[in-house]
């Protein structure tokens, strides 16, 4: 390891010769005392696979499926309760959300390696912007969008947070900027979004202002891997996805707590339990492994991978879920999307 001049962070050469920020130098008395924060070097490597014969696509894939299965499992939970009439209000979804939240966040801190230390070399306000737009900011808006709309059309549109991402990343130095046939891409794929809006079979609910809500989701989706581009010098990505989840959880557990006093605890009975555990094992999981794959590859490329998240919960919930179906403008407009997200990264 070597370090140079003061005020810039830590640098080691990785096994490929490339130069990584691994930490931030402690200065005392003008000379240098240590490094704080310290994180492999090659952790931040860019890399063709997970592990040696584990290719980094089937990480994007296992993402896709999980993320793809919270889409009908919450419409599950939502189904479930209709029948004995309980209000899916704001606070009641803010209970739920809280659960799921806080359950994942505290299983990811356990298998965390030193999550204190994390949180010591790490800026705070960092740490709670992650949180606030990851996790806070993000599910409010797709909670209160997937309401409104249809799983199968809440799939598609998450596939618009790699158009965020695109937009967003060369403003802060993590892509280059697009030039102008991505801009007649990034067109295409608009359309495409707007196809399957205003698709005439899709009527569940109020399916533009649902898709209104999670085009916001995804901005603020987008907004918490670009803070996680900059937690990751510090913190490992089970442990800032971990302190996302949990102090998001916390936040949405105390916007429910009208929901706790007056009683909505007694309608988690073990169906919506079960559902419960397994939305909170697809956050912990699916955020943990997207994080840490944000650190072996271009993060601006594996924004655009999304598109696999919409194909997998269109289809998850035509499988799991009554009632939802496919139109023509929605297959049309899926497939513009997919194709306007390989297109955007083509050189």
């Amino acid at each position: 390891m070597f370090f140079i001049k003061e005020g810039v962070p830590a640098m080691a050469r990785t096994d490929r010769g490339k130069v990584k920020v691994v930490g931030q130098i402690v200065w005392r008395d003008g000379r240098v005392v240590g490094v704080v924060g310290v994180v492999p070097a090659s952790d931040h490597s860019s890399s063709s696979s997970l592990r040696p014969g584990v290719p980094l696509w089937l990480g994007v894939v296992i993402c896709a499926v999980l993320w793809g299965s919270a889409f009908p499992f919450i419409k599950m939970v939502y189904a479930h309760w209709a029948p004995r009439g309980v209000e899916v209000d704001f606070e009641l979804r803010s209970l739920f959300a809280g659960v799921r939240f806080s359950a994942a966040g505290a299983v990811l801190l356990m298998l965390a390696r030193a999550p204190g230390r994390g949180w010591r070399a790490t800026p705070l306000h960092l740490i709670l912007a992650m949180a606030a737009t990851q996790t806070v900011g993000q599910y409010v808006l797709f909670y209160l969008g997937l309401e409104l709309s249809s799983a199968a059309l809440a799939s598609l549109l998450v596939a618009s947070g790699s158009f965020w991402w695109v937009l967003l990343a060369p403003r802060f130095g993590y892509s280059p900027p697009l030039h102008s046939r991505q801009w007649w891409v990034l067109g295409l794929g608009a359309i495409g979004v707007t196809l399957a809006v205003y698709s005439p079979g899709v009527t569940e609910g109020s399916p533009r202002l649902g898709a209104i809500l999670i085009l916001g989701a995804n901005l603020f989706g987008a907004v918490g891997l670009l803070c996680f581009q900059r937690v990751k010098h510090t913190m490992g990505a089970r442990a800032a996805t971990g302190f996302s989840l949990a102090l998001g959880g916390l936040v949405f557990l105390a916007l429910g707590t009208g929901a706790i006093t007056r009683g909505d605890l007694a309608y988690f009975d073990g169906f919506v339990w079960t559902c419960t555990a397994w939305l909170a094992f697809v956050s912990a999981a699916a955020f943990a492994l997207w994080n840490h794959l944000s650190t072996l590859m271009p993060a601006h490329r594996l924004a655009t991978q999304r598109f696999l998240i919409p194909v997998c919960g269109v289809f998850e919930s035509l499988i799991l879920l009554e009632g939802e179906r496919l139109t023509p403008a929605m297959v049309l407009g899926g497939v513009i999307v997919v194709g306007a997200m390989v297109l955007v990264q083509k050189k």
